[in-house]
């Protein structure tokens, strides 16, 4: 009998798994804002951009792709940054990045967001800009 539990419940399990699609892809909540698609500078992987920097802010001088340091370097740090993990940090086996998420705020400017490139490497890769006048600076 538990042999027949266990089996339906490994059944029910890869049922749910493959209903999911299998994508790795992370659903936006409806209050996040969307945003465009946009490639990297290399073609390698696509980021997103909420809404249009100001021309000649710092936001408008950095890329989808761009490491952490280099974005520090060029438009220096941030006012506050806050971190969680992602559903993919939870997947049995998954050697692959975007297992944790960095926010960098900055005031009057938005919200920049890094991902690791690979599991075990610190989250460092630009993947979304979201460009806010009214950002507070201070996370959220």
């Amino acid at each position: 009998m538990a042999r027949l539990l266990w089996a339906v419940a490994l059944v029910l399990v890869l049922a749910g798994c493959a209903r999911d699609g299998g994508g790795g892809g992370t659903a936006a909540s409806s209050d996040e804002p969307e945003g465009r698609k946009v490639a990297s500078t290399d073609g390698s992987f696509e980021g997103e951009i909420v809404g249009t920097p100001r021309s000649g802010s710092k936001f408008s001088k950095v890329k989808i792709g761009m490491r952490k340091a280099q974005v520090d370097k060029l438009i220096g740090a941030p006012d506050d940054t806050d971190s969680h993990i992602t559903g993919k940090a939870f997947i049995p086996f998954f050697f692959g990045g975007d297992t944790q998420r960095l926010e960098a705020f900055y005031k009057g400017e938005g919200i920049l967001t890094y991902s690791p490139g690979h599991f075990m490497g610190q989250p460092d890769i630009l993947i979304r800009i979201i460009a806010d006048r009214s950002e507070q600076g201070v996370a959220h």
